[in-house]
């Protein structure tokens, strides 16, 4: 009887700990290594002393390509990046999956929207999108200087695939990048993410 109590309760606690591993706002943002489309390895951690902002990536999903054919995601990331954060696409899309393209198909892909992103990487095994807990696309993360998650959510404050409501809403990734900018707290740090769910 002992034993079996004790291995429910161990059960219990491992299932606590995967339910809030999770990185949340305010904690360091955990490191990962994933490849991009030249084939180079990229780590968080290369990019130490800047911001980093992560972009949750389908090609195929209304919500990205409302929010790049309005120009809305590229004009966000030029900002981002003339400012000198890092900016980077993840795509979780397990293979043969919706949104699962081959690198030369997204660059091409990315190349005819003008994206302009650090780097697009591809996280096949949805290692990552699971540590981040990753659950739209776009689902969006910002981290500061000092690894430290400063924001997570959705892009802005409009859940729709209209092109148009791109402009009339409260973007909450250039909001947070203006407080960090500033030196300020990021004033709405946490949102709940819209789009379409990552294909893993």
């Amino acid at each position: 009887m002992r034993t079996t109590r004790h291995l429910l309760a161990t059960l219990l606690a491992l299932i606590s700990l995967s339910a809030t591993a999770a990185v949340e706002v305010g904690q360091a943002a955990p490191n990962f290594t994933l490849t991009d489309l030249n084939g180079k390895s990229r780590s968080l951690s290369d990019f130490k002393g800047k911001t980093v902002v992560l972009e949750w990536f389908n090609p195929d999903c209304a919500f990205i390509q409302k929010h790049y054919l309005s120009g809305n995601m590229q004009k966000l990331q030029r900002a981002a990046t003339s400012d000198d954060a890092v900016w980077l696409q993840i795509n979780s899309a397990a293979p043969g999956n919706e949104g699962d393209y081959t690198p030369v198909a997204v660059a091409k892909w990315l190349k005819e929207k003008d994206a302009a992103a650090t780097a697009y990487l591809r996280d096949q095994n949805g290692d990552v999108g699971h540590l981040y807990d990753a659950r739209t696309t776009p689902h969006m993360f910002i981290i500061n200087a000092a690894g430290t998650l400063v924001y997570q959510g959705a892009i802005d404050s409009i859940r729709s695939t209209k092109m148009s409501d791109a402009a009339k809403a409260r973007n909450y990734v250039s909001a947070a990048l203006a407080d960090i900018k500033a030196g300020r707290p990021v004033a709405t740090n946490a949102t709940q993410p819209y789009g379409c769910s990552v294909k893993y």
